[in-house]
């Protein structure tokens, strides 16, 4: 028996939440729905889901709200819906650890091509390395527990998109990686044309490493971006 994925939505539009309940449900999915963030929280409380896709426009606390809540237990994978092409609610959402954003005029289609290629991702990120740890400059990567272990020993928790970008990064040491390949690995599509989003990760991953002067992570011009560093793998 092939077990389901789990996919949470968090809409305050009961048509919205019916209508993606029952293509989703259609497509394979185990789906729970919940109106706001009381509702969303009761669920969690009883299990994970897979994947969340959380609306930003909700009753009491906001998407944004809810996303950095959920970022401070979980690495669940999350797509924000939002009612407005406003690039500001779409770096927000990133800046806060969701894993991609999508406009309320998006397609079935579209929604369900963006929930497979998380779910592809966070599921190869699971499995990419035999090893418990990699190291690199002075850094520590926990594969089993997906933290960042800084060079004093604190653990630094990572968000499931920086754990992807960084993992990205750490299998391709001193090789330039462009946004779109980045794009494309990561969410599972090719990043659109003056999109700052794998700008935005690659600039939270930075802050996590305290690399100020960009020296782990080089920016190559009309190229993309480069781990500038070796790596080694312990058990």
């Amino acid at each position: 028996m092939v077990c389901q994925k789990r996919v949470l939505i968090v809409d305050d539009s009961e048509d919205l939440r019916d209508a993606l309940s029952a293509y989703l449900t259609k497509s394979g999915f185990k789906v729970t729905t919940a109106s706001d963030g009381e509702e969303m929280n009761k669920i969690l409380a009883i299990s994970e889901p897979h994947l969340i896709i959380l609306d930003i426009m909700l009753p009491g606390d906001d998407g944004f709200i809810l996303c950095n809540r959920i970022r401070k237990t979980s690495n669940v994978p999350i797509i924000m819906l939002t009612a407005v092409t406003d690039e500001i609610d779409r770096v927000t959402g990133l800046e806060l650890g969701a894993d991609d954003y999508i406009t309320k005029t998006f397609s079935p289609r579209e929604l369900l091509a963006r929930i497979k290629a998380l779910l592809r991702r966070s599921q190869f990120s699971q499995g990419l390395e035999h090893s418990r740890y990699i190291c690199f400059s002075e850094w520590k990567l926990d594969m089993l527990m997906r933290v960042l272990i800084a060079p004093d020993g604190v653990e630094r928790k990572l968000s499931g998109a920086d754990f992807s970008l960084l993992t990205l990064f750490l299998r391709h040491p001193n090789k330039p990686l462009s946004r779109s390949i980045i794009s494309e690995t990561i969410r599972g599509r090719e990043a659109m044309p003056l999109e700052r989003g794998i700008d935005i990760q690659v600039s939270r991953l930075r802050t996590k490493l305290d690399d100020t002067n960009h020296s782990v992570i080089r920016t190559l011009r009309n190229e993309g971006y480069m781990l500038n560093t070796d790596t080694i793998h312990e058990s």
